[in-house]
């Protein structure tokens, strides 16, 4: 309820504001309106006691309704010729749109593609990669592996060495002693 009051408010206020503002120059349009209405008023306003007759305003009536009947006609075969040029013109509008749709999908896919070829290539070379780092690594595991062998042959080696040293070394202390006790028998 309160919504109309404020509308009905709204309402008057605009038209104060109309009322209230100068007269503007009318537009072209609404002079050759008026010119229509003012002639129109002008034939219409002619009383029935003038030399018109009944029959003259029927007639008259009739081809202002035969005119407005033609120029709907007019319109409407205008409308339908303009809907029909347009539905044309929209479908070759949208035949060109998806021609051109079509060619930016081929070359989207022949994109795609080429973009699938390299990344297959560049898997394919980090893969020979791979396998030549895991053949390189598995070379110098067998390296590490055999020169620890070789490592530990030789630090055997060397414990037996020592072994050998030591006995070389009490051997030749024995054979000393053995001369002395030999030497000391022989005096």
């Amino acid at each position: 309820m309160s919504s109309l009051y404020t509308r009905s408010k709204e309402f008057t206020r605009n038209r104060k504001s109309q009322s209230d503002s100068p007269p503007s120059s009318p537009s072209p349009i609404a002079k050759t309106l008026r010119h229509e209405r003012l002639s129109r008023l002008e034939s219409a306003g002619t009383s029935p006691t003038t030399n018109d007759s009944y029959s003259d305003r029927a007639s008259s009536r009739s081809s202002a309704y035969t005119r407005r009947e033609n120029r709907l006609a007019s319109l409407s075969s205008r409308t339908e010729e303009e809907t029909n040029r347009d539905y044309k013109k929209l479908y070759e509008d949208a035949l060109s749109e998806n021609q051109k749709l079509k060619s930016k999908l081929q070359e989207a896919q022949l994109e795609l593609a080429d973009i699938k070829s390299k990344l297959e290539k560049a898997a394919q070379q980090k893969q020979e990669k791979t396998s030549d780092r895991s053949s390189m690594l598995e070379m110098e595991k067998r390296g590490k592996r055999a020169l620890e062998r070789r490592l530990s042959e030789m630090e055997e080696e060397m414990k037996v060495l020592t072994e050998l040293k030591s006995d070389n070394q009490r051997l030749k202390d024995e054979n000393g002693a053995l001369i002395r006790v030999i030497s000391k028998l022989s005096k």
